[in-house]
């Protein structure tokens, strides 16, 4: 039997994958991240699946869990936000099932930094004006950042940067990023991104934080901060230019 951890995209039911809904609809048990899964998608499982919220658990609890559905013959879906590469505690689970001989597979998921993209109708890579994307967060209440990947490091390559987990410590990443930008940068928040009570705030670095605050976004959102978030004058990309040899494979 396998345990599958699924994305289950951003927060719309219909982001989920073809491949993550058909696994849902396969398993008899499903352990889900509480609200951060849309409701809907529990819909997929079989009629007489077992589910568990694991808001509530730690991670001793949902390893007993994957592990005990294992041992009784079931495949088990475990279901993400967003997608289970990124920011999904997802590495110390399978730690835990390479452990115990459970056999596991990922199924990728819609970012949210990909629904945020897609709700600010944007490319977040540019030709001539920003090719980089860094996706980071900051050290709160949560697992410490590495000494190396503080925002002032981060900050000085000027590349897009993607703040997951973040909204609620704006002052501060607007702080230690307005000497490396500058105010007048480009930035964004986007917060509950593709689901209905989606919001989406513009504006440039040295006012989105008064914006978020006005809002009253702490959580569920995504800080965006770069040059390609108001890119209008720059150059074609070569992937369709009429000088391309296209003859060559």
């Amino acid at each position: 039997m396998t345990v599958y951890f699924i994305g289950a995209g951003p927060g719309a039911a219909d982001l989920i994958t073809v491949r993550g809904a058909r696994r849902l609809a396969d398993c008899r048990v499903c352990l889900y991240a509480g609200s951060l899964v849309p409701s809907e998608l529990l819909a997929e499982c079989p009629p007489d699946a077992r589910l568990v919220d694991t808001a509530q658990l730690d991670l001793d609890a949902i390893t007993a869990e994957l592990t005990a559905a294992h041992r009784d013959g079931h495949d088990v879906a475990r279901l993400h936000s967003g997608d289970p590469s990124v920011f999904s505690a997802v590495a110390e689970q399978m730690r835990r099932l390479d452990a115990a001989g459970v056999p596991y597979e990922m199924v990728p998921g819609v970012p949210a930094y990909a629904a945020a993209a897609a709700a600010l109708k944007r490319e977040l890579t540019v030709p001539t004006v920003g090719q980089t994307v860094v996706l980071t967060r900051i050290a709160s209440r949560a697992t410490a950042m590495p000494e190396t990947e503080d925002l002032a490091t981060l900050g000085r390559s000027r590349a897009l940067l993607v703040l997951h987990l973040a909204a609620r410590y704006v002052d501060r990443v607007v702080g230690e990023l307005l000497p490396h930008y500058g105010a007048d940068c480009p930035a964004a928040v986007v917060a509950y991104a593709s689901r209905p009570e989606e919001q989406v705030l513009r504006g440039t670095l040295g006012e989105i934080a008064e914006a978020v605050k006005a809002a009253g976004i702490v959580r569920t959102a995504v800080i965006m901060v770069g040059r390609t978030l108001g890119a209008e004058q720059f150059g074609d990309s070569h992937l369709y230019s009429p000088e391309r040899d296209r003859h060559i494979c």
